[in-house]
């Protein structure tokens, strides 16, 4: 009997415990306005509806997603300086505002693929994020 007990409390699920991601912002052009960051699925990506958000002001440097169950994302940034809580940009095309993404990802003619932004969060950690101006 105490087999078989000892072996059930080894079957029981550990829940993934929920963790605190800061995301630092290098090349900031301004403290002006906050900066704005989401961690996003692959099913979200590039979207306004990523569940995972955070905002500070841009003095601070640095925002932090709390709650972020373990998983895989990629992180995108934004240095909303108006504070107008979205990227402002010019002809619905060129961001007139920072932009940035986890891993450095590249920017070419678009936003980049998730792959290339993507990182695994299984605790509490810290990252960079440089952003990009286009004008």
């Amino acid at each position: 009997m105490h087999t078989i007990l000892t072996l059930s409390l080894l079957t029981v699920a550990v829940p993934a415990v929920a963790a605190d991601l800061r995301v630092e912002i290098a090349n900031l052009r301004s403290t002006e306005g906050q900066i704005l960051v989401a961690a996003c699925d692959e099913a979200r990506f590039t979207t306004a509806d990523c569940p995972f958000t955070a905002r500070a002001p841009a003095s601070e440097g640095a925002a932090t997603i709390r709650g972020l169950p373990p998983g895989i994302y990629a992180v995108q940034a934004i240095h909303d300086e108006n504070a107008n809580d979205k990227l402002d940009r010019r002809l619905r095309l060129l961001p007139l505002e920072g932009l940035g993404f986890s891993r450095d990802a590249p920017m070419r003619r678009g936003p980049p693929r998730f792959g290339d932004a993507a990182l695994a969060v299984e605790g509490d950690g810290t990252i960079t994020v440089n952003m990009r101006y286009f004008q």
